[in-house]
């Protein structure tokens, strides 16, 4: 722990019961600030937890989520708030607000810190002040869709669905679709396969040998990883799973977490789902469940502004909500990556879909 005057005390890693007070007196805390999700990130023992709970001089307590990834030294390792496909990390805020001030004395000590880089993925929402106190880091913005579940199901599917998506619903009811909820785990095996036939229509669509696009994806979401926040999560995770003529043709991931249900994976086997519009069915009942038990927002996570997959997102009645990635570096790691994926692309021809 250090302290000064007029500075924050700071304690890393975060003690578990304190994280559980601090994210508990949170109301916009989204699934992946979770004590659940912080112990599937780091059952693999890939990463080290360099979590950091600041205590300010005002009285207030922020934590920001932080993990390295083994087993580089602490100095060549960059540091992330999730780092990488683990998402939204960001600061949680007792009481759930922050003044200006108090971010950008959370954010000196960061960035002060001497990290080769570290990157911070702020929630939607939650950009005001931590955006304005960001002057050591560079902030770029993303779209985030979140579907407003306050009314009930009767108010979802009247005024937020739009007619294509209760068109859809509709047909796949008369389709005769089976429907099963696991949240044991048992289902994930199933899942795996349906993801697979997802790579393979990925690498399709966007022009990408299939070795490549399955490296890809599956380094960024191993079957370990799944089984991790399965885990974790126990009943508080469901892999919901639709089968046609006994055939599984399409499932979803789905943690929660206080007001939160987050659509965390999908998969199908387009072929046989498509027709009987199964995609549709499952977060119908998905989100029927979820207001049914009292959630209030169902997170459908980041899509690029008008590709096929906002544009699905939307269909189902959730906005885009913006949200930003603070950035700082001693070395442009950041910039050389991106211009390395860039020349990637255009060399074997990729499309963003």
């Amino acid at each position: 722990m250090t302290s000064g005057s007029g500075t924050p005390a700071v304690t890393s890693p975060v003690p578990r019961p304190v994280w559980e007070s601090v994210l508990g007196s949170d109301p916009d805390a989204v699934v992946s600030q979770s004590l659940a999700w912080r112990d599937a990130l780091f059952a693999s023992q890939r990463y080290q937890d360099v979590s950091l709970l600041y205590e300010l001089p005002t009285g207030a307590r922020v934590i920001l989520p932080m993990a390295r990834r083994r087993p580089p030294p602490p100095w060549a390792a960059p540091t992330g708030s999730w780092p990488g496909p683990w998402g939204v990390g960001g600061p949680i805020c007792e009481g759930g607000r922050i003044s200006e001030a108090e971010a950008a004395a959370v954010l000196a000590d960061v960035a002060q810190r001497g990290l080769l880089s570290v990157h911070i993925q702020l929630r939607h929402g939650d950009d005001s002040a931590w955006a304005r106190a960001a002057q050591r880091f560079r902030a770029t913005r993303h779209g985030c869709h979140v579907l407003d579940l306050d009314g009930g199901f009767g108010e979802v599917w009247q005024h937020r669905f739009r007619g294509t998506a209760r068109t859809a619903i509709r047909k796949a009811e008369r389709s005769g679709l089976d429907i099963e909820v696991d949240r044991s785990g048992r289902l994930l095996p199933v899942f795996s396969d349906l993801y697979e036939k997802s790579i393979q229509r990925w690498a399709a669509m966007q022009h990408e040998p299939l070795w490549l696009s399955r490296w890809r994806t599956l380094r960024a979401t191993p079957a370990a990883m799944m089984a991790a926040v399965a885990w974790s999560f126990g009943d508080n995770c469901a892999v919901w799973l639709a089968r046609s003529a006994g055939v599984p043709v399409a499932g979803l991931i789905v943690p929660r977490h206080g007001p939160y249900v987050k659509y965390w994976g999908g998969a199908m086997n387009k072929d046989r789902a498509a027709p009987v519009r199964a995609n549709e069915y499952l977060h119908r009942l998905v989100i029927e469940d979820a207001c049914e038990q009292g959630y209030r927002y169902y997170e459908m996570g980041h899509s690029r502004p008008s590709s096929p997959l906002a544009a699905f997102k939307e269909k189902l009645g959730a906005t885009l909500q913006v949200s930003h990635a603070l950035q700082a570096e001693r070395l442009p790691i950041h910039a050389a990556v991106e211009m390395s994926r860039e020349m990637a692309k255009r060399m074997i021809g990729f499309r963003d879909v």
